[in-house]
């Protein structure tokens, strides 16, 4: 059996790789063939989540052994088969290819082809360019750029920050029961 994975990013628009891999693989050959559809180097830590339909993170699939708690299952990618964890067109993925930041890919299982199997990986489809695989703090800094907190920063497009007071959220001490704290200690 092999499987379609579609992979986009929410950094580029335009940016989609499709990757065929049979179901028997391990998520190291993924991981793998997904490095190399990017064109990125393979010395960062990287995992897997196994996501619900909202894409809340519900297993992890690491590049290490990273737990040695054995009271929890530990998935690490040379040890573990697609199959073993995914089974259903549009289950969801999290690819995490920087963890200093948490930049990801979103990945979909589009398509479970019956009947067929692949020796290796093949990427069927490649579109856009990938987002730079680190974040150079160091040359961020020396830019002067920052993060741009936009309208929607605050997760509602409605938001409007006149709608603060200027000196801070205008709280009156003075209205405050006074058995709520000693002023005194003010």
């Amino acid at each position: 059996m092999v499987y379609r994975f579609t992979i986009i990013s929410d950094e580029v628009d335009d940016f989609v790789r499709e990757i065929q891999i049979d179901s028997e693989a391990t998520f190291l050959e993924f991981h793998e063939a997904i490095i190399k559809s990017v064109g990125y180097t393979n010395d960062q830590m990287t995992s897997f989540f196994i996501c619900d339909e909202d894409w809340e993170k519900e297993k992890e699939i690491t590049l290490e052994e990273m737990d040695n708690n054995s009271e929890e299952d530990s998935w690490v990618m040379k040890d573990t088969l697609l199959s073993d964890l995914i089974e259903d067109e549009k289950q969801k993925l999290i690819y995490v290819f920087d963890y200093m930041t948490e930049r990801s890919f979103f990945i979909e299982l589009s398509e479970i082809i019956t009947g067929k199997d692949l020796n290796k990986a093949v990427c069927t489809k490649k579109a856009g360019v990938a987002p730079k695989q680190t974040v150079d703090f160091e040359e961020l800094a020396a830019t002067g750029s920052s993060i741009d907190l936009d309208e929607n920063f605050y997760g509602d497009e409605t938001f409007d920050k006149e709608d603060f007071d200027a000196e801070g959220f205008d709280i009156d001490v003075n209205e405050i029961a006074d058995d709520s704290f000693d002023k005194e200690s003010l």
